[in-house]
């Protein structure tokens, strides 16, 4: 197991085998997102993408909250000095860099929440390709109350799970809703009491690891893809994943032990 130094940092990196888990540490703060947090992110990351020996990365909140979403402190100084642009503006250039990752790394990544996910933190929750929830946790788009659309990721989690008019309904006409709700949506894969949801999360977390790498990149992948990709396009990306697949001892080994059952 290894584990990044500095327990004060604003996120830190924990990895066990083939899981790693991504903690975001500003507790007092409510894990709300400023600079500090968003360049800590994208390294962090960089970091899981870079290491082949990952397959799944959990991220989840320290202390009550999973993430209050964008730090309202910074925000409402920049408004103030009407240096919102700037200020802004590099806070998303990092943050966004890391939600590009999140879904561009060839590893599945399970948000896991508890408490409060508003704003950019409900955003986050349901980027990642999956989520678990304790029964507690509430999510509050958070956006549209103080006069602004959605960003961090938000419109790309969630429009395509829930659909266009659900998604409008969520960010302008909910104040906030409940895990059993965002189960019944898709949003969330398991609702798991909140005292269970850390061992629930570990247990998620080792099931997803089980899959070998090749099918989890390449299922990661065509699932994205699909919505945008023509039908000739697709069919060509399933036939050059499945070989690439089959390729691997992973397959040689499964395929072997499955043909010789019943011999």
């Amino acid at each position: 197991m290894s584990t990044s130094d500095d327990t004060a940092a604003p996120a830190l990196l924990r990895i066990e085998g083939p899981i790693a888990t991504i903690t975001l540490n500003r507790p007092a703060a409510f894990n709300s997102i400023n600079l500090s947090i968003a360049q800590k992110l994208e390294q962090l990351g960089a970091e899981v993408e870079g290491n082949d020996d990952i397959r799944v990365l959990v991220i989840e909140g320290e202390g009550r909250a999973f993430s209050a979403g964008g730090d309202l402190q910074t925000i409402g100084a920049a408004a103030a000095n009407d240096t919102i642009a700037p200020v802004v503006g590099e806070l998303l250039k990092h943050y966004h860099a890391f939600i590009e990752t999140v879904r561009r790394m060839p590893k599945i990544v399970l948000s896991s929440v508890h408490g409060s996910a508003a704003g950019a933190g409900m955003g986050l929750a349901f980027v990642t390709d999956l989520c678990i929830a304790a029964d507690d946790a509430r999510f509050t788009p958070a956006y549209a109350k103080i006069g602004v659309s959605p960003d961090g990721g938000s419109t790309v989690g969630m429009v395509g799970t829930v659909g266009t008019r659900r998604a409008l309904q969520i960010f302008l006409a909910e104040d906030s809703f409940t895990a059993q709700q965002a189960y019944e949506w898709g949003l969330v894969a398991r609702v798991v009491p909140a005292a269970e949801l850390k061992a629930e999360t570990r247990k998620f977390a080792e099931r997803l690891a089980q899959n070998p790498a090749a099918a989890i990149a390449g299922t990661k992948s065509l699932v994205y893809q699909s919505a945008v990709t023509p039908t000739k396009q697709q069919l060509d990306a399933e036939e050059a994943k499945i070989i690439d697949a089959m390729q691997t001892d992973e397959f040689r080994i499964a395929v072997k032990k499955f043909t010789s059952k019943g011999k």
